[in-house]
C-alpha cells in the first residue's frame, strides 16, 4: 500500500529517541505518520523535531492544544515501538491508563492493522505476564514483531545499548504496511 496514515505509539525505551527513523520509513512510501507517547516516553523523545517532520502535534496527554483535533485521525495502521514490558501488559490487559493506552485500545478496538515491537531484556521476556500478553495480543490480531521468525529477540539483561542499534524500524513500517492491504473483518459490536 502506497500511501496512508500511521499512527505511532513510543513508549519509554531507549530507540524511542530514534522514532523518526520509523516516520521517514512511513514517509518514504507516501504516508503520513503522526506520534504519541506514553508519559514515560517524553523522557526519550525531542517532541518539537517530531512535530515538524510529522506536521502533527505529539500528544502524550487528554489535554490539547487549541484548535486541534481531540479525536484520532483516520487510521491505516499502527505501530507501537519501542514496546516496553509494562505497556505489552497493560495493551494485553485492556488498561487505558493514559492517552496513549486509550488510543491503542481504541484503534485495536477498530480493528485497525497493528504491529507491536517490543523492546524487553530475556528476564523479562520469561515471565508468564509478558508470555501470555504477546500470545492474548496475537490471539487478538495484533502482529507481535518477537522470536526467531522476525529475527528480533529479547536481549540479555544490560545490553540494550547494543541491541537499540539494530531496533527494526523499517520493518516495523513494512509489516504494518502489509497488514493495512489484508481486507479487514468487521467489527462485530458485540460484548
Amino acid at each position: 500500500m502506497t500511501g496512508g496514515h500511521l499512527q505511532i505509539v513510543v513508549c519509554g525505551a531507549d530507540p524511542a529517541a530514534e522514532v523518526s527513523k520509523l516516520v521517514r520509513a512511513a514517509q518514504s512510501q507516501s504516508w503520513t505518520a503522526a506520534v504519541t507517547a506514553t508519559p514515560s516516553a517524553m523522557n526519550f523523545i525531542e517532541p518539537q523535531s517530531l512535530e515538524s517532520l510529522t506536521g502533527h502535534p505529539v500528544r502524550s496527554t487528554y489535554q490539547s492544544s487549541p484548535g486541534t483535533r481531540r479525536s484520532l485521525p483516520a487510521t491505516d495502521a499502527l505501530v507501537i515501538a519501542p514496546a516496553t514490558y509494562n505497556s505489552i501488559n497493560k495493551i494485553a490487559l485492556g488498561l487505558a491508563d493514559n492517552y496513549a493506552m486509550t488510543s491503542v485500545a481504541e484503534l485495536i478496538g477498530r480493528q485497525v492493522p497493528t504491529v507491536i515491537v517490543p523492546f524487553v531484556n530475556a528476564a523479562l521476556a520469561a515471565r508468564a505476564p509478558f508470555r501470555h500478553a504477546v500470545a492474548n495480543l496475537r490471539d487478538e490480531g495484533v502482529r507481535v514483531l518477537l522470536g526467531p521468525d522476525d529475527q528480533w529477540e529479547p536481549h540479555p539483561p544490560g545490553s540494550g545499548n547494543e541491541q537499540q542499534k539494530a531496533f527494526p524500524w523499517t520493518v516495523a513500517f513494512d509489516t504494518a504496511a502489509q497488514l493495512a492491504q489484508e481486507p479487514r473483518t468487521a467489527a462485530t459490536g458485540q460484548l
